[in-house]
């Protein structure tokens, strides 16, 4: 097949997709949906979302598992080796190749990329570098449009209708995701990138918005949600109770050498006790590290004012990467185990208070840590708020308005992540 006939193949396949998506999808979706899977059989706890792609050249639709990374700026996927997909030529040959180089990872670890010949379609291939999110390690992948399918809503429940969406991503070979959990074959950017999903959303000018809403599971047994969209966004049993009605905002900052979200920590209140953090520290939240670090004179300020409060609870022998760890139980009897809130209060003058749920991890049966890690003397940012921490609340990060959007605990408001209605579609 020559190139002329493949692009007049997945023309017909963009219009034909495209149309379908518009004519399910009903007037009263207010964003798009996902299923939220935490995965355990990693290195670390990792989050992904499933999504519908289809391969242009069989028009065959099939579900995959994408990692959840805030950070990334391009979507990238296994789509390696039949090309049966929509590859970007090289720079010589194409705009969009030269305008994506910017967003291309660049570290000695990088091995060179070559244009090399791309199967079947007779001209070189676009190569685009990668951070690996499970290993760190760098990537080498090459420049491809997608097409994904998803899911609408209206809050309450997944609509009938699907939202068909063409971002331009990355293709890696299988062996890229040999560290990723079993069944999750790509990432899914959702950063304030250009090439991010939200970005890739807005294009089409409807009512998707540049707005992340993520709930984080606490277990793998029950999937947590993920919106695209303005919301609202509702949670059971409290079917009628908008979660925007209980969140608080903080101003998005500003960071010109990455993609990610960022905020600004300006106290750590310990039991009426106030922890002044630096001014020149800022704070990015993260969905790829396990837990909240602090760099070594914040975390030593923070362990010493909690070791303080639960003085009374019998210490334990720490548990890496842990520093400050309790005994639940002392010869087979449970000891009372009640600890302080630990409450960031952020600029704009608004507090997110980290409950028990999400400050001490249950390592052993009879062992429980302060899940705070420190991050070094040197570490950049000053602090990076980890997943542990995310679960089971509500996040909004919204770039229409440059803020960020959190609940604290969905357990002290008698729901959880796990509580979105997917099984009734409408």
């Amino acid at each position: 097949m020559n190139l002329l006939i493949q692009l007049l193949v997945i023309i017909l396949a963009f219009i034909s997709h495209k149309h379908e998506a518009i004519a399910q999808s009903p007037n009263t979706y207010t964003s798009l949906v996902f299923p939220v899977t935490k995965h355990t059989d990693t290195t670390k706890p990792l989050y992904s979302v499933r999504i519908k792609a289809t391969d242009y050249m069989d028009t065959q639709s099939s579900y995959s598992n994408y990692l959840i990374d805030i950070d990334a700026p391009v979507i990238w996927h296994d789509c390696i080796p039949d090309w049966k997909t929509y590859p970007v030529p090289c720079h010589s040959e194409n705009e969009a190749c030269m305008e994506v180089q910017p967003y291309s990872y660049k570290n000695p670890s990088c091995h060179p990329n070559s244009n090399r010949k791309i199967p079947g379609w007779g001209y070189c291939s676009c190569p685009v570098n990668v951070v690996n999110p499970v290993t760190g390690s760098c990537e080498n992948t090459v420049f491809n449009y997608d097409y994904f399918t998803m899911n609408t809503s209206n809050g309450k429940n997944v609509l009938n209708g699907v939202y068909g969406a063409t971002p331009t991503g990355s293709c890696a070979s299988s062996s890229s995701f040999k560290s990723f959990p079993k069944d999750v074959k790509g990432v899914m950017t959702f950063s304030s990138s250009p090439y991010a999903l939200p970005a890739s959303l807005n294009l089409y000018g409807e009512l998707v918005k540049k707005i992340t809403a993520l709930c984080l599971p606490s277990k793998s047994s029950a999937p947590g949600v993920l919106f695209t969209g303005t919301g609202p966004y509702y949670l059971l049993p409290q079917s009628n109770v908008d979660i925007r009605s209980l969140l608080s905002y903080t101003p998005l900052l500003d960071n010109p050498n990455s993609f990610g979200y960022f905020i600004s920590i300006k106290a750590i209140v310990i039991k009426n006790r106030s922890i002044n953090i630096p001014a020149d520290a800022t704070t990015k939240l993260s969905t790829t590290e396990p837990y909240t670090t602090l760099r070594t004179d914040i975390f030593t300020r923070v362990a010493r004012r909690f070791s303080m409060v639960t003085k009374r609870i019998p210490t334990a022998k720490p548990i890496a990467p842990f520093d400050r760890c309790f005994r639940r139980s002392t010869n087979g009897t449970k000891v009372g185990f009640k600890v302080p809130n630990i409450d960031f209060s952020l600029q704009g003058g608004k507090t997110w208070t980290i409950s028990t749920a999400n400050s001490i991890k249950q390592m052993t049966k009879d062992v429980a840590c302060l899940a705070l890690v420190d991050g070094g003397a040197t570490s950049v940012p000053a602090i990076t708020i980890g997943t542990f921490q995310f679960e089971d609340n509500f996040v909004v990060f919204d770039l229409e308005n440059s803020t960020f959007g959190f609940s604290s605990s969905l357990l002290s408001k008698k729901t959880s992540c796990a509580n979105f209605n997917f099984t009734q579609l409408m």
